[in-house]
């Protein structure tokens, strides 16, 4: 066991009760910045703090608990035990940082083993490390930010430990390399972004796009300052995240209580979580508070404060075990219990969902971090700039359900190959109002279109079994579809490949059993056949047009009869029901080949009218030549 700067976990007997590293206030003495205390203009600074006033050891500890808030405590103070449980499966949380932690998969490992949690490994594929350009090659590393980098990971660990975590490395901490790795997470595809720094907002809104990313919930630390501003949680587009005091309190329902982190005893610049109105940011839509009229920090909060800090892991160049505080906490913390609620809406902000559900989170009421004299850094019921609107209470306030767009199936349609359809309009309803559907189709019958009404017109023009998905997409590019079959039959004459001869049904009976043999080609009724396409084996089914849609005894599709496969098995109508004597694939030299037989339609008489089909071994003989409508 070892005592140094920069370390900050004391260690209890497993079973035991914890030191009180987490829940008594630590002194202003007893912390440090990871990162340095002031950025040049044009960077970030990392925001966690660390407790230097305790005790730390290295590796798994299989008879103590670290000291600090680990996931069980966190999970219940905010409501998030249930979620965690079952939520966050197929979700990606990124945290984007400065430089490189060499350590930080090895040390993500501990933290998860020591309280249980599900490994999430690189060779799983539940943790990824990039660059700023998503490749391998790596920024070089550095301490204090390798310290921001396991508390952040570690945090997301805590709240969403069935999310998947991608850390992108910008390649230093300019404002321009974590904007580039803030882009970098959103093409890779996470849709929830942790940012624990901040910079001088004077030059913010020439890089808000960076962190404008509609359907991507981003959140932003507010600053570890006090009453202030910082960028990117000035952005509009952000979340931005506040910080609390967190306590235990056995004779309250929740079982703890919050307040401000913050001394509240200066204006600007003094000790706890930043928040203020914003100099230079447009006010988001979402936002309603009278007393600033550009963008107000912070939306919400969850702890911060290093007196009641959380327990980390890290080793690079650091001792194991330690205790941190500062914004650097709540903003992965909230970054997670969005993920925890649910993937965003596409084309929505995450930072107006809580506004959309303020009774759902956790009103903090007391405390300040600066002298303002306002709401703007001292807390009060409803929203206050320290807290936001609160912290979290479950998810609720962290997602949202959106718009939802439900396509109605028209069922299977037939339609004839040559044949213009009726317009067939697709019906979708939107549970926004005021949205107009955009109507698009995949798999349709060739010769057909729709609409961007959705109306569906046009001549098929090839005999096929088409499966055919219509999607229904509104302005906030919610989407719903119906997928139905659309087979195309044809119609016509099948004729032999001797001149003049074509496939009959004797006398144009449509009784089972009835002869199918060669006549001379005509339009008579007993000539004309139906051909449909069958799903799955490429195959065809042959039926008199005079029997389709008739019920009861009638033969109408062509048969080899009673099953048989032997060469010389004779052909007739019988009643349609789809089984492989009924089926006919296309074969080379117009082969009409017997599914079940593997042998093809012949006309054994060679040409003379009233012979009997048959089967028999393919040939490349005008006998067993057909031509199909």
């Amino acid at each position: 066991m070892l005592l140094a700067a920069g370390s900050a976990v004391t260690l209890a007997a497993s079973g035991g009760s914890a030191a009180s590293a987490a829940g008594t206030t630590a002194q202003i003495s007893d912390v440090q910045h990871a990162c340095a205390a002031a950025a040049p203009a044009g960077h970030a600074e990392c925001l966690a703090l660390v407790r230097t006033d305790v005790i730390s050891q290295r590796g798994l500890l299989p008879d103590a608990t670290p000291t600090g808030y680990g996931p069980r405590s966190l999970q219940a103070a905010y409501g998030l035990a249930s979620a965690a449980a079952v939520a966050g499966h197929g979700e990606t949380v990124a945290i984007v940082d400065a430089f490189d932690d060499p350590k930080a998969a090895a040390d993500l490992a501990v933290y998860r083993a020591q309280y249980g949690l599900p490994a999430c490994t690189v060779a799983s594929g539940c943790f990824t490390k990039v660059s700023q350009a998503g490749g391998g090659s790596l920024p070089p590393p550095d301490t204090g930010w390798a310290e921001e980098i396991s508390l952040d990971l570690d945090m997301v660990s805590a709240v969403c430990p069935n999310c998947h975590i991608l850390l992108v490395e910008a390649d230093d901490s300019a404002d321009t390399s974590l904007g580039a790795a803030v882009n970098e997470a959103v093409k890779l595809g996470a849709r929830f972004i942790s940012n624990s720094y901040g910079g001088s907002e004077t030059t913010s809104s020439s890089l808000n796009a960076d962190y404008n990313h509609p359907g991507v919930a981003i959140t932003a630390s507010a600053g570890d300052s006090g009453y202030g501003m910082e960028f990117p949680a000035a952005s509009p587009f952000v979340t931005a995240v506040g910080g609390t005091s967190l306590t235990r309190n056995s004779g309250v329902s929740r079982g703890w209580t919050e307040k401000v982190w913050g001394n509240g005893t200066s204006g600007a610049g003094g000790d706890g979580t930043g928040s203020g109105c914003s100099a230079a940011e447009q006010k988001p839509a979402w936002q309603a508070d009278a007393g600033c009229s550009h963008r107000t920090v912070a939306d919400v909060s969850a702890v911060a404060d290093p007196g009641t800090g959380v327990a980390v892991y890290d080793s690079y160049q650091e001792p194991g075990w330690m205790i941190f505080g500062g914004t650097s906490v709540s903003s992965p913390i909230i970054a997670a219990t969005f993920a925890l609620g649910g993937r965003p809406s596409p084309g929505t902000y995450p930072a107006s969902y809580p506004y959309a559900h303020p009774a759902r989170l956790f009103d903090v009421t007391s405390g300040s971090d600066g002298g303002c004299g306002t709401y703007l850094c001292t807390a009060r019921a409803g929203y206050d700039g320290p807290t936001g609107l609160g912290t979290p209470d479950g998810t609720a306030a962290f997602s949202r359900a959106g718009p939802t767009v439900r396509v109605t199936s028209p069922g299977n349609q037939a339609s004839l190959k040559g044949t213009r359809i009726a317009p067939l309009t697709i019906k979708a309803s939107d549970s926004s109002p005021g949205q107009r559907l955009k109507f698009t189709a995949s798999g349709l019958p060739a010769g057909l279109r729709i609409s961007s009404a959705g109306v569906i017109r046009g001549i098929p023009t090839a005999r096929r079994l088409n499966h055919v998905t219509v999607t229904a997409t509104d302005g906030t590019g919610a989407s719903g579809t119906a997928r139905f079959r659309w087979p195309v039959l044809s119609r016509g004459l099948v004729t032999s490949g001797l001149p003049g001869k074509c496939m009959a049904a004797r006398h144009g009976g449509i009784a089972a059993g009835t002869p199918v043999q060669i006549a001379r080609c005509s339009s008579a009724r007993s000539r004309q056949w139906q051909l449909s396409d069958e799903p799955g084996n490429r195959a065809v089914v042959i039926e008199l047009v005079k029997a389709v849609r008739r019920s009861g005894p009638e033969g109408g599709c062509v048969t080899v009869r009673h099953g048989h496969t032997a060469s010389g098995s004779k052909v007739a109508g019988e009643r349609c029901s789809n089984t492989r004597s009924q089926q006919w694939t296309i074969g080379r030299h117009g082969h009409l080949v017997g599914v079940k037989s593997g042998k093809c339609l012949t006309d054994p008489g060679a040409g003379p009218a009233g012979t009997q089909l048959e089967i028999a071994h393919c040939r490349p003989r005008h006998r067993q030549h057909w031509a199909l409508p």
